[in-house]
């Protein structure tokens, strides 16, 4: 007997080894975002992307003949909370980060990741200063906030230039920049908005700012910023008899701004690209999420294909060297789920696609044909 457990306890050491061996083998990488807060809907978003693009990264093989594990953080779009994620991040080193989703946190997370030596692509951060200020490790796989504000904008002067428009913000880094890009834009072809006003993120009374809405007799009413707020924003107008035509940014594509509004929403617009769920490209992955039960909207393919972008920039490189990548990434053209994508050196995507919703009272939204813009 005590020969047998002897056998017994070498053997239980070696495959105990043997396991830690293999645990040692795999690459750490990382998803961060909103997990917790009022806009966790966004990072359940990115976490299912990075489950399921982990999933089958390590099923056909993994990168370099090692399987990959994700690591999730969550900053709760709190910048002080991103950058103690992202120096954990950078201490652990792991190479790659798929996150942050507000620009307040991406931006002062991405200087940590560069000098933790860190590859950081956001699936959502729209400002243009998180890839504008020359760092070698940021990317993102969505547009910019000077492009979806022309799209936006080239939709208020098109049906608003002689109306009543009023745009507003959250005063946060996503939120100003996006309010004032499309004020910039519609300045610039000559159109003045009747109103300019700040707001705060979190506030759930707006009586005062509908009420200058109800002064001004407010036709059009841009919002830069979240969707709680803006869902409240609008009950609150048509409470107070305002029936001017709501538009805000892609942070409105969440189905809970619909939730939170009712069948108030109906009429909302909002910018954000085409469908990536309509593209061919994603149909085999779509249906993937279909199968777990998972709607893959708003930013969920976004997260996705950025994990394939870094794992295809590994396998050619053949190293997971966070600059090498980087230089790989930016000289390449890579297939994903949302189409071939390609880089300027900034780190942005080429391709321009942002487009006008408009949401119907489910709360479904449908992309208006580009004559209705």
């Amino acid at each position: 007997m005590k020969f047998a457990l002897r056998e017994y306890l070498l053997a239980l050491g070696t495959s105990l080894a043997l396991s830690g061996a293999a645990m040692a083998q795999d690459i750490s990488v990382a998803v961060v975002g909103p997990m917790t807060g009022s806009e966790a809907s966004f990072g359940q978003q990115f976490k299912n992307g990075a489950d399921l693009a982990i999933a089958d990264i390590n099923a056909a093989g993994g990168v370099l003949g090692k399987k990959l594990k994700l690591e999730v953080g969550d900053d709760a779009c709190d910048p002080k909370q991103a950058v103690s994620v992202a120096e954990k991040m950078a201490g652990a080193k792991i190479p790659f980060v798929v996150g942050h989703f507000c620009s307040s946190t991406s931006i002062p997370a991405s200087d940590a990741y560069a000098e933790g030596n860190v590859l950081q692509i956001t699936p959502g951060s729209t400002n243009p200063l998180f890839t504008e200020r020359g760092l070698w490790n940021t990317f993102r796989v969505c547009g910019r906030d000077d492009q979806q504000g022309m799209v936006a904008a080239a939709y208020i002067i098109k049906n608003y230039k002689t109306k009543n428009v009023a745009i507003i913000h959250d005063k946060t880094t996503y939120g100003k920049g996006l309010a004032d890009e499309t004020k910039n834009a519609i300045n610039a072809a000559g159109v003045k908005e009747k109103l300019y006003e700040a707001y705060t993120k979190g506030d759930k009374d707006f009586a005062a700012l509908v009420s200058r809405f109800k002064k001004e007799s407010i036709d059009f009413v841009y919002v830069g910023g979240y969707y709680a707020e803006a869902a409240l924003i609008l009950r609150q107008m048509r409470e107070q008899g305002v029936n001017a035509v709501l538009m805000g940014g892609d942070a409105l594509v969440d189905k809970q701004f619909a939730a939170i509004a009712g069948p108030l929403a109906e009429g909302s617009l909002f910018t954000f690209s085409p469908d990536p769920r309509k593209k061919v490209t994603a149909a085999a992955t779509l249906k993937k999420f279909k199968d777990k039960g998972i709607d893959p909207d708003g930013y969920t393919l976004y997260s996705y294909a950025a994990f394939q972008i870094w794992s295809q920039a590994v396998a050619r490189a053949q190293t997971t060297d966070a600059k090498k990548i980087a230089a790989t990434i930016k000289s390449g053209n890579w297939d994903t789920v949302l189409g071939n994508i390609s880089y300027t050196p900034k780190g942005d995507i080429t391709l321009i696609d942002y487009v006008v919703y408009r949401r119907d009272k489910d709360g479904n939204y449908t992309e208006l044909p580009a004559a209705g813009q």
